[in-house]
């Protein structure tokens, strides 16, 4: 079994606000079937992008830019975290989702073995406190807090499954160390390249399975974290901090991050 994230793209009335009814028998039905099967791991919607903000650093600098965002086909709408035996498994249980039109990427997420033991690991390091972070209990939600997802935007690295060296790792792993004991991250991981997913447009009754990979690699998602703050300032903060970890391992040193609160 391996898991999937299922990103349910934006479409224009969804970022005027207007939220389609999660309530109908068809939706009630299939969350159902989903949840009974064992298959569902997490499901959210997001606030529109007008929300949100893009934190991009690049040579030491920081540029901050505030929502809404114009590329409404490829940004996110909300997500699904299902286990699947497959990507057709994954992509069968998306096809049922009775949306009238629409679209949804399902993306297979990095387990701990999909990354090659490095020589230059040392005992104790983020491959040790990766696992043990993972058999720990889920983080508790704080009263007074905001969920909120970071995506971390792909490039022609992550595209290609070009894995981070040790010292980028143990760097992040430090980080996501610290953020998982002041209580403000709750999960997060990194998404397989697009050319080991698949994407399901809904027309009417018709479903079109298109594969990857997908062209528009900056709007990419290359992976995610939920997180939960106080605030707006406390949300930009923490990521200006992920994105300065982040970027030395990135293609051309530079790392872009959406923050986006979700709808409680």
């Amino acid at each position: 079994m391996r898991r999937y994230m299922m990103l349910v793209k934006s479409r224009p009335d969804y970022e005027a606000g207007i939220f389609p009814d999660e309530n109908t028998p068809a939706m009630v039905q299939w969350k159902d079937e989903l949840a009974r099967s064992g298959a569902m791991l997490d499901c959210a919607r997001l606030q529109p992008s007008s929300q949100g903000k893009r934190i991009h650093f690049a040579r030491g600098k920081f540029t901050v830019t505030d929502g809404p965002f114009t590329e409404t086909k490829e940004l996110i709408a909300g997500f699904c975290l299902i286990e699947a035996a497959s990507l057709e498994e994954a992509v069968a249980w998306a096809k049922r989702v009775p949306f009238q039109e629409g679209e949804i990427e399902i993306r297979p997420l990095f387990e701990l073995s999909d990354f090659p033991v490095d020589p230059a690991e040392q005992p104790d390091g983020w491959r040790d406190k990766e696992e043990a972070m993972r058999a720990a209990p889920p983080p508790s939600r704080k009263p007074g807090t905001t969920r909120y997802i970071g995506m971390l935007k792909g490039d022609k690295d992550t595209e290609a499954g070009v894995m981070p060296d040790e010292k980028s790792l143990a760097a992040m792993g430090a980080f996501i160390e610290e953020a998982v004991k002041s209580g403000v991250l709750l999960s997060g991981e990194g998404l397989q390249p697009s050319s080991k997913g698949a994407r399901v447009r809904f027309a009417g009754s018709q479903r079109m399975v298109t594969d990857g990979p997908f062209v528009e690699t900056k709007e990419l998602v290359a992976g995610y974290a939920i997180l939960q703050f106080a605030s707006p300032a406390e949300a930009l903060e923490w990521t200006k901090r992920f994105v300065q970890v982040d970027a030395p391992g990135r293609l051309g040193a530079e790392c872009e991050c959406e923050i986006r609160p979700f709808v409680e």
